[in-house]
C-alpha cells in the first residue's frame, strides 16, 4: 500500500487518471449539481469557510467535493465508512489538490485517524454521512465547536442519533437533516439504494436473483427499494418489521410479512436495512438453508451478529471478492458478502450518479444558507433544521428540467381556491 504523507493518504496516487474518468463520468449525469457550481464558483460564497467531510468517496462525491472548492471552500475529506472508498477516486480528487485522507479497507484506527486529520485545522462546517465527525468533535473537541457555524448530515441514522442528542440539549451547533428533504429520502434511499444493493449482492455472488426468496429487513424508505427491485429481478420477497404500520405497507405492496425466525428457515438471500444492531444474530444463522446469502444495506455493520456467526463457524473462507464462506457446526454453508458493510459501497460503486444529484444539490444548498447566515451576522438554534420544502420543489423543478420534462402550474384562481375555506360543496 503507498500511503502518501502530507496533505493527503490515499492507496496509490498512479490511480488518479481513472478516478478522473470516473468524476467526468459523473458529472455527465449531475445536471443540477453542475449548474449549481456553474451559478455559483463566479461569487465564490463560501471563499473563507473550511469544509470538513465525512462521506463516502465515491465518483459523486467527487463531484460535490470539487463543486464546493470551485465555489471557494477549503476542503478536507475523510470517507464515512472503511469499506466505501473508491481508491482511484481518492487518488483523483488528492491529484487535484484535495486535502484527502481516505482508503478501501481502512482498520477502526485508521478510519478515525483519517476524520481526525480533516480537523487538525478546525472547520467552519462539517458535512457528515453517519455522524462520525460530529460525534468526533462533540466527545473529543468540544471547544471546536465554537468554531463551526454549522454542519449537515445525509443518512437515516445519523439524522435518528442527531435528533436524539438535540432533544437533550447536547447539540453544540445546527445540523442540517439532509436526509430528510424529499429529494433526497424518497429518491436517494429508494432508488439508489434499491438498485446499488442488488448490484453489490451480484458483484459479490453472480446468482440469479428470480426465484429466490429474498428477504428484506425493514421497510423503511431503503427497505422499500430493495424490495422493489428484488420484486423486479423476479425474487418472492419476504419482509420483516417491528413496526406495525411499516409491515402493513408490505403487506399491501404485496409482500409476505413474517418474523426474522420464521424467515430465517426459508429464506435465500436475506438484506438488512434497519438502521438497528443484531438483527440477525446466531441462532437465525443457525435456521438458514444451506447456500444463504447474507448481506447488509444500512450504513453500520453492526446489522448483522458476526461475533455470534463466528463462533458457530468451524471454518471461515473469503471464495471471491467481498464474499465469506461461513462453515457452521451443523455442516451448512452460510455467505456473507462485504464482512456485513454496506453491500451497496463496499461490493459495488454506490448509487447512480442521477439521484445522488438532488441528494448533493441539498448539501451544497444547506452550507450555502449556513454561509449566508453567517455573513448576516446571524446563527441557527443548535438543532436538527430540515431543508425548507420550496427548496426542495426547487431542486425537483431543476432535475425535471435536465430531464426535457414539463409540467402543469396552477393558475391563481386554482392558487386561491387551495386556500380558500368559505368555498363548499
Amino acid at each position: 500500500m503507498d500511503h502518501k504523507e502530507g496533505a493527503y493518504k490515499v492507496r496509490d496516487l498512479s490511480l488518479a487518471d481513472e478516478g478522473r474518468k470516473k468524476i467526468e463520468w459523473a458529472e455527465s449525469r449531475m445536471p443540477v449539481l453542475m449548474r449549481l457550481r456553474e451559478e455559483y464558483a463566479q461569487t465564490k460564497p463560501f471563499k473563507g469557510y473550511k469544509l470538513s467531510g465525512c462521506l463516502h468517496v465515491t465518483k459523486e462525491t467527487a463531484v460535490l467535493v470539487e463543486t464546493l472548492a470551485a465555489c471557494g471552500a477549503e476542503v478536507a475529506w475523510s470517507g464515512c465508512n472503511p469499506l466505501s472508498t473508491n481508491d482511484e477516486v481518492a487518488a483523483a480528487l488528492a491529484a487535484g489538490g484535495t486535502e484527502i485522507y481516505a482508503w478501501y479497507g481502512q482498520n477502526t484506527d485508521e478510519f478515525y485517524w483519517s476524520i481526525e486529520r480533516t480537523i487538525d485545522t478546525p472547520p467552519h462546517l462539517t458535512l457528515d454521512d453517519g455522524a462520525d465527525l460530529i460525534f468526533t468533535v462533540h466527545h473529543k473537541h468540544p471547544e471546536m465547536a465554537d468554531h463551526i457555524i454549522g454542519g449537515s448530515e445525509e443518512t437515516t441514522t445519523g439524522v435518528h442519533r442527531l435528533r436524539a442528542m438535540a432533544d437533550d440539549g447536547k447539540l453544540l451547533y445546527p445540523v442540517f437533516a439532509v436526509n430528510d428533504a424529499e429529494t433526497k429520502w424518497d429518491f436517494d434511499n429508494v432508488y439508489g439504494t434499491g438498485q446499488s444493493t442488488l448490484d453489490g449482492i451480484l458483484r459479490a455472488t453472480s446468482v440469479l436473483v428470480a426465484g429466490k426468496n429474498f428477504v428484506v429487513a425493514g421497510y423503511g424508505h431503503c427497505g422499500r427499494g430493495v424490495a422493489m427491485r428484488a420484486a423486479g429481478m423476479g425474487a418472492n420477497v419476504i419482509v420483516t418489521e417491528v413496526k406495525p404500520t411499516a409491515a402493513l405497507k408490505a403487506t399491501l405492496d404485496g409482500h409476505r410479512v413474517m418474523t426474522m425466525d420464521e424467515a430465517a428457515a426459508i429464506g435465500d438471500i436475506f438484506v438488512t436495512a434497519t438502521g438497528m444492531k443484531d438483527v440477525i444474530r446466531g441462532r437465525h444463522f443457525l435456521k438458514m438453508k444451506e447456500g444463504a446469502i447474507v448481506s447488509n444495506t444500512g450504513h453500520y455493520d453492526v446489522e448483522l451478529n458476526l461475533k455470534e456467526l463466528a463462533e458457530l463457524a468451524v471454518d471461515a473462507r473469503t471464495v471471491r471478492q467481498d464474499n465469506r464462506e461461513y462453515t457452521l457446526e451443523n455442516g451448512k454453508t452460510i455467505y456473507v458478502l462485504a464482512d456485513g458493510r454496506l453491500v451497496n459501497l463496499a461490493a459495488a460503486e454506490g448509487h447512480p450518479s442521477e439521484v445522488m444529484d438532488m441528494s448533493f444539490a441539498n448539501q451544497f444548498m444547506a452550507h450555502l444558507s449556513l454561509v449566508q447566515k453567517d455573513e448576516a451576522g446571524d446563527a441557527y438554534e443548535n438543532t436538527v433544521i430540515d431543508l425548507p420544502v420550496e427548496l426542495d420543489q426547487e431542486i425537483a423543478q431543476i432535475k425535471l428540467e435536465t430531464m426535457g420534462i414539463d409540467i402543469d402550474s396552477l393558475t391563481e384562481e386554482q392558487e386561491y381556491y387551495a386556500t380558500d375555506y368559505s368555498a363548499g360543496t
